[in-house]
Formats: C-alpha cells, structure tokens, sequence
C-alpha cells in the first residue's frame, strides 16, 4: 500500500477495519511518538478498539530472545569546537532562556541529532547518521544525560562534566521523568518527536503526586512572568529543531569545504565509472555503490556514507527510494539511463547530491524529460521570496515545468539537512504537502531535487544542496527583507541529456555560469590529468540554438 495516496487508508485506519470490534491493539510506548499514539488510539476507538501500551515487554524482542543484535557499543565523540561553532554552554543557556520564557521549568529530548547538537557531541549508534542513542533533560539549574555509561571516554566526560551535565543510566529516563514530576517541574514536551511513555509517566507522575495535600499547595512560580500553577506540562515544538537549522558561520563553511571535497571524490569515481562503462565492464549497482564509498573515504574527515546509496540502472531508477542488493540487483546498462543518489557523512559537514547520466545515446523522450527537470532545478535555485515565506509555496517553481506537459513526482522537492548531522532535518521542507508552515529562513540548508520516474523505464532526479541566505533586491516591498539561495554542490550536470532547444537563454546561461564555477573550484582539488580532463570535458558551455 502507497501510503498517502488517494484512496489508501491510513496503518490506523486498517487496524481498524480488519480487526473484530472491541480489538485491544498493543505497542511499545518507547517506538510511537505521543501524537503518533494519539492518533492510533482515535481512530481505532471509532470501531470500538483499545490502545495498550505495553511498557515491560516488546513482543518482537520476546521472539527474539537470544539472537537480538546487541545495543551499538563504540564510543562517543567530542564534535570539534571549530566545526560545531557554538559552545556548549552557549547552547545551553539560549535553551534555558527559552524554557523559561514558554513557561516551564525543564526540557526533555529525545531526537538524537538534538542531543549530539546541543553537547556538541557525535556517535555512531544509527547507520548513516553520526549519533548516540539518548535522552537528554535540562533543567534550568542543571542537566542530566541518560546514556550508557560505557561509551562515555574520559575526555567526554570532562567535556560534559565543564557544561554541568550529569551522567545516569540510559534505562533509567522514567525514574527520571517521575522525579521531576515529584519536584514539581513544569516539562516542556514535543508532543510529535517525544516518545509517549515519556509523556504517559510524566502525566501520571503528575496527577499522582497532586493527589497528595502537601503537593497540591505546591505551586511552581514561573519566574519569566510571575504565574503559578499545577504542573501538567507545556507542549510545544522542540526550540532545538529551530536552532539547529539555523546553521552558524562555522557550520555553514563547513559545508562549503565538505563538499567540494566530495565533489573532488565524485569526480575521481565518474571518471573511472565511464572508463569502465566504455570498456564494457561487467558492472552491477551495488559493485557501483562500493566503488563510490572507495572512492569518498579517501577523502579527509570522510566518517560514513548519509544514507544507503540509491544506484539505479533502467527501470530501477524509477523506484524512488530503491537500494540494490547484492543478490538481486542489475547491471548497469550502457543502454538506459543510471541514476545515482548519494552522500557522505564527513567530520564538518554533510553532503546529498544525485546525478542521472546515460552512458551512450539518450532517447528523445529521455532527453525532453530530464530537459524539464533541469528547468525546474534551476527555477528553484533561483526563486527570491519574501522572509516568512513557507518552503511548500515554492514547491511549484520546481514542477512547472513538467507540469505544462502533464507530468510530475511523488515526492518532496527539498528537505532539511543538518551540518555534520542527519541528512534528513527538519523542520523546513519544500514540499507539495502544504501542512508544513515553517518560513524558511537565513542559514537554513534545504535540497533541490525535482525528478521525474516513468515506471518499468527510467528514473530522473537532480539534486544539489542549498543554503538560504539573503537576497539582493531593487525593492523591498513592505519593508519585508527577500531571501534566495547560494549553491553548496558543485558538480556536473550531464549536457548530454539536455535538450536545448527547450532552455531559455536565461537557463542556457545559469547551466554554463554553474559549470565554469565546477571548473573553478573543484578542478584544483584533483589528483592526475585524467579526472581533470573528465571534469573539463562535462563543464563545458552549452551553445546557444
């Protein structure tokens, strides 16, 4: 099932419907968000269903037993201060001013990038992603890390101890979450990222200390407005989310030297993958995808790749989130159109990019369809916005297009990316699902990917990434500060695929301006004349019709 498209039901909805009414549907409060949770136990209870919350057994792990992978154990590491730009502390006391000022007198995180955001901090506990798993309370005199203890070095230790955080047992964030509730704390909670057994306890914890004579003449003073009440809790947006998609001077430059490194990576590997092509090569997607990851982690500060490598031949490429497997992928087909979507973790930044090529003659249709998703991936790149501006408005700009002959994609066209983090970040998207009002702003990193997928043929996508930043304009009306974007990719974009007979002058221009920029910044960073003469081949100008 498709989930999201027309006429396909939510998971809730046929739990539902294929259950006898009066079902009692279980889950493991620790894996469901609490709105998550809210909106299984509504809409099961419409058919006369119960949510259980099965807090002291997993039923997969019982099936499991012995043969469960055992919890990640390498060690945490200290995110350098001059990638990570900010301070601990710094960080810290910004969080503590916002706790106070919504009302509350302490924070609980779960989201993991959070957590390695704030203390500066980066692990390896999550594929692709550089984190730890964890739960973080700050309070608004001091701090407590649930973690395990095991994979906290010395240094980290210091590193936290300086920043005032104390150290307790990652299984222990319930003991936790009742002592604050005892205390009388005010939590602040994100009720769409927070697990709900954290929500539920605290809740609980709440109502049964309230219960008490002594702790209902408890109150919690608010000291930012003078306000006393129960606690109960503050359900809002993790400030967090906002703060860290917001990069720093040092994040953002960061980003800049990540990947131009990468693109030098990328160069070496495409000028090799269409040597081997030519040689007729016998080639699989995932022989592919390893040489790529060869490739990259001869790059300084190369940590890991930020996703599963899409490598797609032919007909896989129109799978959007396709993942070949050893056992059951393609070779790569001289003769059909490869789509490659990948990125690399380094230790200042995170990269994204996707390039699709055709190493013979492409069709005309192949070439009138990769023409209009290059038109949409400029109109994009070049789209000036009013500041406040929410990122599902532009979604269009990268459509039009595609759309004036009928056609379209399924997904996003952009999504947040964290520096040196996860490569999917939130909360800004450009995105047709217009619920998402974040405004994006200065200092934000969003995708540019429109594509377009014929199914059982080809697939098509174009991605760099993108910083927004202030834009130069003649006017501003209303007083209202614009915004664009400033290109953080550098890399070919095959002119061989182009139509160009379908560009502007306008277009023609911004494809040749971006390759001469290719040229320039990324052909000094290149080992030995044949990658070089690779790069200068793919970047050079287009002729004008």
């Amino acid at each position: 099932m498709r989930a999201g498209n027309l006429g396909v039901p939510t998971a809730s909805e046929w739990v539902a419907d294929v259950l006898a009414p009066g079902g009692r549907v279980g889950i493991d409060p620790f894996l469901f968000s609490a709105d998550a949770a809210e909106e299984l136990k509504e809409v099961i209870a419409k058919k006369n269903h119960e949510l259980v919350y099965l807090y002291n057994v997993n039923i997969v792990d019982e099936i499991w037993k012995d043969s469960r992978p055992k919890p990640p154990s390498k060690q945490i590491g200290i995110h350098d201060l001059k990638y990570a730009g900010v301070d601990v502390a710094s960080k810290l006391l910004s969080l503590r001013n916002q706790i106070m000022d919504a009302g509350a007198s302490a924070i609980v995180i779960s989201m993991l990038d959070e957590i390695a955001w704030v203390l500066n901090l980066r692990g390896s506990d999550v594929p692709h992603s550089p984190v730890m798993y964890a739960y973080l309370i700050v309070e608004v005199d001091q701090a407590q890390l649930f973690v395990d203890n095991s994979k906290v070095t010395a240094e980290v230790k210091d590193h936290l101890k300086n920043a005032g955080i104390e150290l307790r047992p990652y299984d222990s964030i319930l003991q936790g979450i009742d002592s604050l509730a005892e205390r009388g704390a005010q939590l602040l909670m994100d009720p769409s990222t927070l697990n709900v057994a954290i929500i539920s306890t605290y809740k609980s914890a709440c109502e049964r200390y309230s219960e008490s004579e002594d702790k209902a003449k408890t109150k919690f003073t608010d000291s930012s407005n003078g306000h006393t009440a129960n606690p109960s809790g503050i359900y809002m947006q993790s400030p967090i989310s906002w703060a860290k998609a917001i990069k720093n001077d040092a994040e953002l430059q960061g980003m800049k030297n990540s990947h131009l490194r990468d693109a030098a990576a990328l160069a070496h590997f495409w000028a090799w993958l269409e040597d081997e092509v030519h040689k007729n090569a016998n080639l699989t997607e995932v022989d592919v995808a390893d040489r790529l990851l060869e490739f990259r982690s001869m790059q300084d500060g190369f940590m890991d790749t930020s996703f599963d490598t899409i490598s797609g031949s032919g007909a896989n490429g129109a799978i959007i989130h396709y993942k070949p497997e050893p056992e059951s992928c393609s070779r790569v087909d001289p003769q059909k159109l490869f789509l490659l979507d990948s990125g690399a973790q380094y230790v200042d930044g995170t990269t994204d990019i996707t390039r699709t090529v055709h190493f013979s003659e492409p069709s005309a249709r192949e070439k009138e369809c990769f023409t209009r998703v290059l038109q949409g991936h400029i109109a994009l790149d070049e789209a000036v916005f009013p500041e406040g501006t929410p990122g599902f408005v532009l979604d269009g700009f990268a459509r039009s297009s595609l759309w004036k002959i009928g056609l379209d994609y399924r997904h996003g066209t952009g999504h947040g990316v964290g520096a040196a983090l996860n490569v999917h970040e939130g909360p800004q998207s450009i995105s047709f699902r217009y619920g998402n009002m974040t405004p994006l702003q200065n200092g934000m990193i969003v995708s540019n990917e429109p594509g377009y997928y014929e199914d059982h043929a080809f697939g098509i996508r174009i991605e760099n990434l993108l910083h927004v930043r202030d834009a130069e304009t003649p006017n501003r009306f209303g007083g209202a500060t614009y915004l664009g974007f400033e290109k953080l990719t550098f890399f070919p974009i095959q002119t061989k695929m182009v139509d160009v007979s379908l560009l502007s002058d306008t277009e023609i221009d911004w494809l040749n301006r971006y390759h001469a920029e290719v040229w320039e910044k990324v052909s000094p960073l290149l080992e030995g004349s044949t990658t070089q003469q690779w790069l200068w081949n793919n970047t050079r100008p287009l002729a004008k019709p």
